[in-house]
């Protein structure tokens, strides 16, 4: 299966093993519990998909690479116990708590939740001295003296055979308590994710135009060459980074993640062309409406060339959609404290500076808390810092103006907060308007054809494009999408008929 079919099942496995029957045990005993194992080539993202499933669930994550531990640190160490058995005192040899395991109680003490995931990456490659170990941990889901912890269930991956030499094959027995889940590389999974999380745009213009190379592993005189989907997520973070910097991003740095000579060159090739295109092809100037020439020079471009113009249009405006659920979902949450403030001032509670005060600092603590614990997603740590950032200018505003009279400060809050909201429906506005002239120039250079196909369905398949048309609407959208799908009924309508008229004049020889 593909890595979101995967994540759909971990979340599926979670639900399954944490469901409580009405005297308050799991439906299925812990001991049958059976652990998961991931097994798909490298860097195609299976650390990430237990990472979103723990999220998605609510639940703790704990994750350890085993292939860097010993048989100690998984087990703990020996001390010298003394016991009584019959009457007479032995030595007895015990076990210190496995680091792994009080790791887990770390976590649930950090977090307060007492449900989570475990996850061992890299199982099939731990050592010889460790291997005994592990199989007896994924038996019985004990290291030395010390089982993990109810709620907790495991999830384990590991590369096949080919990919790593060091692999080691588990025997039926251990086998047999494991649910396996193979997975393979597939580019359209991994671009949902691609866009949510905002992958450089000429990664994705390139990989939709040269889709075998999204993910390569070969093998010649010169040793491994290979391109992952690890490999395209950090080449596209530090180009964003490098841009900023306005450094130069060349073959030299691609081939530092993507590990493939020809690749690394043909995309740092491509990157030139894609920053060449910006200014060529005029983006910012389609999406304010005020494009009216070139198009004929663009219809009859070559079709890669035109892949990359809608790449630029879809890449900028996903910036804008982005940007606007962030914003949205931080107005929110300010809109939200400010009920809260309110009732407290009625209530007499304090002035509106201490009792923002103490809202502020309980929700940082909140989001501390959830950081340590690891459960934010690193679009969720970069809300609560735009959250924590509006608390701090409002309580300068309350510092600085603020009279100690609960309705003159409440209503100078909610000035401030109407002004951030009418510059947010500015900008929801101007998004729209964007969406829109995209829709117009394309239907005005290619009418109906395949380019306004692909720029809907790339809108269709995309997570924050979805959102803002869902709740925003955009008449341009609903109108296009309405069209394409008459046409494409339209079609389907006339291969029915000249199917059935085929038959009909079939039957009669």
């Amino acid at each position: 299966m593909n890595i979101k079919s995967a994540k759909q099942e971990i979340i599926h496995t979670v639900r399954a093993y944490l469901m409580k029957d009405e005297t308050g045990a799991y439906e299925i005993p812990p001991e049958r519990q059976r652990p998961i194992l991931l097994i798909g080539p490298p860097g195609i993202g299976k650390t990430a998909i237990v990472e979103q499933a723990a999220r998605e669930c609510g639940i703790n994550l704990v994750s350890y690479t085993i292939t860097h531990h010993t048989r100690q640190s998984a087990i703990g160490l020996p001390f010298i116990s003394r016991c009584e058995y019959g009457g007479k005192e032995y030595s007895v040899t015990e076990y210190t708590m496995s680091e792994i395991i009080a790791a887990v109680y770390d976590q649930i003490e950090r977090s307060g939740i007492r449900e989570g995931i475990l996850f061992l990456d890299e199982i099939n490659c731990v050592s010889e001295t460790l291997a005994p170990t592990m199989l007896q941990f994924l038996q019985y889901k004990t290291f030395g003296n010390h089982r993990l912890p109810d709620g907790f269930l495991i999830v384990t991956a590991g590369n096949p055979p080919q990919y790593n030499q060091s692999v080691r094959d588990f025997d039926i027995v251990t086998l047999d308590r494991l649910k396996r889940i193979f997975i393979e590389e597939d580019y359209p999974a991994w671009k949902e994710y691609a866009v949510r999380i905002g992958i450089h745009g000429a990664v994705l213009a390139y990989l939709e135009i040269r889709k075998e190379h999204f993910y390569s592993v070969a093998a010649d005189v010169d040793g491994k060459r290979f391109v992952t989907a690890r490999g395209w997520e950090d080449l596209s973070r530090v180009i964003k980074a490098y841009e900023k910097l306005e450094l130069p991003v060349n073959g030299e740095l691609a081939v530092q993640y993507l590990q493939d000579d020809e690749i690394a060159q043909r995309f740092a090739d491509y990157y030139e062309l894609y920053q060449k295109y910006k200014n060529v092809y005029r983006i910012a100037d389609i999406l304010a409406g005020t494009l009216q020439e070139g198009a004929a020079e663009m219809k009859t471009a070559p079709f890669d060339e035109k892949l990359s113009m809608l790449g630029l249009l879809t890449d900028s405006l996903n910036q804008e959609f982005r940007a606007y659920a962030e914003e949205r979902d931080c107005q929110e949450e300010i809109l939200k404290q400010l009920k809260y403030l309110r009732q407290d001032l009625k209530e007499g509670k304090g002035t509106a500076f201490n009792i923002m005060e103490k809202q502020a600092d309980s929700y940082e603590t909140i989001i501390q808390k959830q950081k340590t614990a690891k459960m934010l997603s690193r679009e969720e740590e970069r809300l609560a810092a735009l959250v924590q950032k509006r608390f701090r200018h409002f309580l300068h505003l309350l510092n600085t103006e603020g009279t100690r009279d609960a309705k003159t400060d409440f209503a100078l809050l909610k000035n401030a907060f109407d002004e951030t909201e009418e510059a947010r429906r500015a900008a929801v506005r101007e998004t729209g308007e964007h969406l829109t002239h995209a829709f117009d120039f394309l239907a005005r250079t290619f009418g109906e054809g395949q380019e306004l196909v692909i720029f809907l369905s790339e809108l269709s398949a995309g997570y924050y494009s979805l959102r803002f048309v869902s709740e925003c609407g955009n008449d341009a959208y609903y109108k296009y999408n309405r069209l394409l799908l008459l046409k494409d009924r339209k079609e389907e309508l006339k291969e029915e008929a000249l199917a059935l008229l085929g038959l009909q004049q079939e039957d009669p020889a």
